[in-house]
């Protein structure tokens, strides 16, 4: 079984410093203030990102487009020097959760995100978590989401010589986009209400499973014994998350 987590807001909280980040690359290099209040970051891939934002200011693909890659440096640069480790919140029940994952011989865990590679390292290892993931697929590899579940598989063939297909990938993430991306490349989705997508928003879509959080008693078997959402994993979903 491959098991494909989110990033922020699903494994952990930078409590909007890497969203700053991004907007001061982009004024660094396209010399506009973009505006991040109203704008939702959760569940799109960086490129993504910087396209919408540049739009409402004005500018179009083919003028980003060009200097995406320098922008997207220029963002690593700053996210590096403005996200100390004590910034970085690791999520209720995530590291449990991974230990137990990681322990087993018939669970391999891999990373599905929409941050560029090197920035999710960088968060994860402010976290003290990158050790846990072999494999990972990132918005540096496709601006549409929808089309990461295949790049996990392949990254997933090349390490472990299996391919996780169907219902033996599963794509656990905090947004709307997360539960659509697991039913484009054919995974189960897991949601998890941790971020910023309400748990009706989440239900709406049907995941296969949806917890509370990652310590919600309802994740390993959630994760594991491949239990659909029913009415028990609602249920519990449905309880605010006391830790948050």
């Amino acid at each position: 079984m491959l098991i494909l987590f989110d990033v922020d807001g699903t494994l952990i909280r930078t409590h909007g410093r890497a969203g700053r980040a991004l907007a001061g690359a982009i004024q660094d290099v396209f010399g506009v203030d973009v505006p991040l209040d109203g704008y939702r970051l959760s569940g799109k891939t960086d490129p993504q990102i910087v396209v919408e934002l540049m739009a409402t200011c004005g500018w179009g693909r083919e003028q980003v487009a060009p200097r995406l890659r320098e922008l997207l440096d220029r963002y690593l640069v700053r996210l590096e020097r403005e996200l100390p480790p004590e910034l970085v919140s690791v999520l209720p029940g995530v590291p449990e959760v991974l230990s137990h994952l990681g322990g087993r011989k018939d669970v391999r865990l891999g990373l599905l995100t929409g941050n560029v590679e090197k920035g999710a390292s960088l968060k994860l290892e402010r976290a003290g978590l990158a050790h846990h993931f072999g494999i990972g697929a990132y918005g540096s590899d496709e601006e549409d989401r929808n089309l990461l579940v295949p790049v996990a598989r392949a990254r997933a063939a090349a390490r472990w010589g299996d391919r996780f297909e169907g219902h033996r990938t599963i794509v656990v993430g905090d947004a709307e986009a997360d539960v659509r991306c697991a039913r484009a490349g054919g995974a189960r989705a897991v949601a998890v209400a941790t971020g910023g997508t309400s748990i009706e928003a989440l239900a709406d879509l049907g995941p296969d499973a949806l917890l509370a959080s990652l310590a919600d008693p309802a994740t390993l078997p959630a994760l594991l014994e491949g239990q659909p959402g029913g009415s028990e994993h609602r249920q519990r979903a449905a309880e605010p998350d006391r830790e948050r």
